[in-house]
């Protein structure tokens, strides 16, 4: 197992791994959309905010030595229901149509410094 600390992405705001590589597998712990260099919101804009997601999880990913493109599964969590159309939206632009990863998507009440969303992901290292 090896432990991964980005610059590039939000540092750890609690006693945790930002990403930890496993048996050719990258883990990622959850992200919000904090901006990685001021660790504070840029917007709280459900759009700007769950892009900042998606550029953390790509940014844990590429130091890690994998891309948004070996993702094989995502577990988001939305304050709001009412996003999932416009998450949906947004991961269109992201992922291939044929290269979509397995997804869970639940409401929670709260998440971490008050954000609307959280997304961790399980991706193969490049090969």
């Amino acid at each position: 197992m090896r432990k991964i600390k980005s610059n590039n992405a939000p540092s750890a705001i609690g006693p945790y791994s930002q990403a930890v590589i496993s048996n050719g597998f990258v883990f990622t712990s959850g992200q919000i959309g904090l901006n990685p260099k001021t660790n504070d919101f840029q917007s709280r804009d459900f759009e700007i905010e769950a892009n900042q997601v998606f550029k953390n999880i790509e940014a844990l990913l590429k130091d890690s030595g994998s891309s948004i493109d070996n993702v094989i599964k995502m577990n988001i969590f939305l304050t709001d229901l009412s996003n999932f159309d416009k998450l949906n939206e947004i991961m269109c632009k992201i992922f291939d149509n044929d290269n979509l990863p397995s997804r869970s998507t639940v409401e929670v009440s709260a998440l971490p410094k008050g954000a609307a969303i959280e997304i961790d992901v399980i991706a193969e290292l490049a090969k």
